[in-house]
């Protein structure tokens, strides 16, 4: 006797069960669960915090995130790879299966920003006083960051404060794609053209159109 199409696919999922969602699907089905929490997370935000960088790690362990401030009843969300490189393509996928949810906007990368003032493992620097110079590598462009108080001893501090600098700057995709070298110095006489961080994302993107 011939069983009825329905009757074998019921048949076939019992015995071989239906296939799990993916990460991003998942990811994303706990987000539209969670959006009250979620969208006013300042009530309890360590928490909120803790769990959503639990669910995205279940995508990539590099991912992270960023909230904007509420504009009215929609606020941002940007995934971002922490600039990490090789974590991009899962930036790309996550931000491609968002769903479509009137509350938020989803924002793939950190974007470029007004560059703030930062505190970074016990030293502070004013984002007026940091100074930027340009230089051509290759297709790209090379970068030496000027940072008051800069030291060697500890320059891996300073290197870090350079790159959240040019993180708001530039923003994340940028700084991974089109930035060739990246050093770190005091300020000095020998870098004779230099832009603020305000007006480095003119001066830089001025390199790609010549």
């Amino acid at each position: 006797m011939k069983l009825p199409r329905l009757l074998l696919l019921a048949t076939a999922s019992l015995l071989y069960g239906s296939a799990s969602a993916s990460p991003e699907t998942e990811f994303w089905k706990w987000f539209q669960k969670n959006e009250a929490e979620l969208f006013d997370f300042e009530r309890n935000q360590e928490k909120m915090f803790d769990r959503l960088e639990t669910e995205m790690q279940k995508v990539d362990s590099s991912l992270t995130f960023e909230f904007g401030p509420k504009q009215g009843s929609q606020r941002e969300f940007v995934i971002s790879a922490d600039g990490i490189r090789s974590a991009f393509p899962s930036v790309e996928k996550l931000h491609a299966t968002a769903p479509p949810l009137k509350k938020w906007k989803f924002i793939k990368f950190r974007q470029r920003r007004e560059p703030l003032d930062i505190d970074f493992h016990g030293i502070s620097v004013k984002a007026k006083a940091v100074a930027v110079s340009l230089e051509r590598d290759g297709a790209k462009v090379g970068l030496t960051v000027l940072i008051p108080g800069y030291t060697k001893e500890k320059h891996e501090s300073f290197a870090g404060i350079a790159f959240l600098f040019l993180d708001q700057a530039l923003g994340e995709f940028d700084v991974e794609t089109r930035v060739g070298f990246i050093e770190v110095a005091a300020p000095s006489k020998k870098y004779a053209q230099v832009q603020s961080l305000q007006s480095l994302p003119a001066t830089f993107d001025g390199f790609f159109k010549r």
